[in-house]
């Protein structure tokens, strides 16, 4: 009887990540070839500059949200049964910081715009922090989503407000609006993320305020709270100093370069992060439980990622020439170097979310913090070589900033390194091999439109025949699920 009712929890937390790995993947796919799309027209009708300005505050609005947030997504997900109580002080205290934070940059805009020299940043910065008013309505609601994994909730309001804050973003820019149109994008999208969550769910605030909560869970949430800030200034980093040295147009072309790089990184990351934690969490008691449904997790984000990344690094002139345009040619060397690092930050997601789950926050500060520590280092040291020097270095310390990882996971759950590598260097190998032979049989091609569908086609299929050939056990999961949901 007992084996019976393992057997049943078992299949039931297979089919429950399953069934979130699959509305993740469908989330983060849809979301990111619908930004893609708003991405490309917009790259097409603004200036270098005009991006280049979006770029210099996303740090502030970035480390102004994560203060908001504070870490209590995480705490209240690692709660067994929170209560109306648990949220309500969420939603209070992040409405209290989000009214502090929006005051203190309101009244900052001038510093601001004076370190980066653009006086135009003033109101620019202004305007653009008012999201952060709003985002703090959707905290307690994203907590709640994410605790009870209503992925498919999530998708529909997260694509909805995309397309809305798309199209207003787009008719602005073609009204030559400029910069103004992605700042009316932004504010738009987490204005409708954020009310719309809070309708999504059936909780509602209350006037009975109590931060007991808040406090309880503080110990947990502020570990949290300062690794994402540090994670925030990680990726926002470059940016910043590129910002004070070099011109806005410069600055534009890595922002460019950037936002495609996260993009493509982010479907895959985004994909495991949704069911990541708390699946991590309910299975945390049997240590050799959580082992096998990580290394799950890790091939699983192998499978998608080095194809994923190292396809984009290979048709990156390609794609910024033909969808883009040419203005923004200087960006294909960076987004290749980008697409290096880009293919291996997903693990990074897992890594974190293992020790979130199993209640260590302080390692996920800790190496963390060194990190950022060690990027930093590496700026100064090489910021007199030039930008693509810079993002290379940048690139080098984080692909071996996962070995730290990897010796914390060791420690917290006997996660050999061996078996790590076993259950990735295939898919990177193989993915390297595939986008090499393919790059190099499509190299006579002339028409870089017709390059680029032939290398993405080729690139699918040569990858899908050769995971089949060596017989991926991935490949047939994927396949098995899909076909089970099209039976059903």
């Amino acid at each position: 009887m007992h084996e019976n009712n393992g057997r049943m929890a078992e299949q039931t937390l297979k089919e429950k990540t399953a069934k979130g790995l699959f509305w993740g993947a469908l989330n983060n796919g849809t979301m990111q070839i619908l930004n893609a799309l708003i991405g490309i027209l917009l790259a097409r009708l603004l200036s270098n500059s005009d991006y280049g300005l979006m770029g210099m505050l996303a740090v502030f609005t970035a480390v102004a949200g994560a203060l908001q947030e504070s870490g209590f997504t995480s705490a209240i997900a690692n709660l067994e049964n929170p209560t109306d109580n648990d949220y309500n002080s969420v939603f209070w205290f992040s409405t209290i910081v989000s009214w502090c934070s929006y005051i203190v940059l309101f009244f900052s805009a001038p510093l601001i715009a004076d370190f980066f020299h653009h006086a135009e940043l003033i109101d620019l910065s202004r305007f653009l922090f008012v999201s952060l008013l709003f985002s703090a309505i959707g905290t307690a609601p994203t907590a709640y989503l994410f605790k009870n994994i209503m992925v498919k909730e999530t998708i529909i309001l997260r694509v909805s407000s995309l397309v809305v804050s798309g199209i207003v973003g787009i008719v602005l820019a073609l009204q030559g609006y400029g910069y103004w149109s992605l700042a009316w994008q932004q504010v738009l999208y987490i204005t409708l993320t954020s009310l719309g969550r809070f309708f999504l769910i059936p909780w509602r605030p209350s006037l009975k305020i109590d931060f007991a909560p808040v406090r309880r869970m503080f110990s947990f949430s502020y570990k949290i709270l300062v690794t994402t800030v540090v994670n925030v200034v990680s990726q926002n980093l470059l940016t910043f100093i590129f910002g004070r040295l070099y011109t806005a147009n410069a600055v534009g072309n890595f922002s460019q370069a950037f936002k495609w790089d996260t993009m493509a990184s982010t479907m895959v990351s985004g994909t495991t992060s949704q069911v990541a934690q708390p699946i991590l969490v309910e299975v945390k008691a049997e240590r050799e439980r959580q082992v096998l449904v990580f290394r799950k997790m890790l091939r699983f984000t192998a499978f998608l990622a080095f194809p994923a990344m190292f396809g984009l690094g290979m048709v990156a002139y390609e794609f910024i020439i033909v969808f883009i345009a040419d203005k923004w040619v200087d960006s294909v060397p960076l987004l290749r170097i980008l697409c290096i690092s880009g293919a291996f930050l997903p693990f990074y997601t897992l890594y974190q979310n293992l020790m979130i789950s199993r209640g260590k926050p302080d390692v996920y500060l800790w190496v963390t913090t060194s990190l950022i520590a060690v990027q930093l280092l590496l700026v100064l040291l090489c910021h007199s070589k030039g930008m693509v020097f810079m993002v290379s270095a940048y690139t080098v310390a984080t692909v071996l900033w996962l070995f730290v990882w990897q010796y914390f996971a060791h420690r917290e759950i006997s996660l050999r390194l061996w078996d790590v590598l076993l259950d990735i260097v295939p898919y990177m190998l193989v993915s390297a091999a595939v986008m090499a032979a393919v790059y190099m049989a499509t190299s006579s091609i002339h028409n870089l439109l017709v390059l680029l569908l032939v290398r993405i086609g080729l690139a699918v299929v040569a990858y899908f025949i050769v995971m089949k050939l060596l017989g991926s056990k991935m490949l047939d999961e994927c396949i098995g699920y899909l076909r089970r949901k099209k039976q059903k």
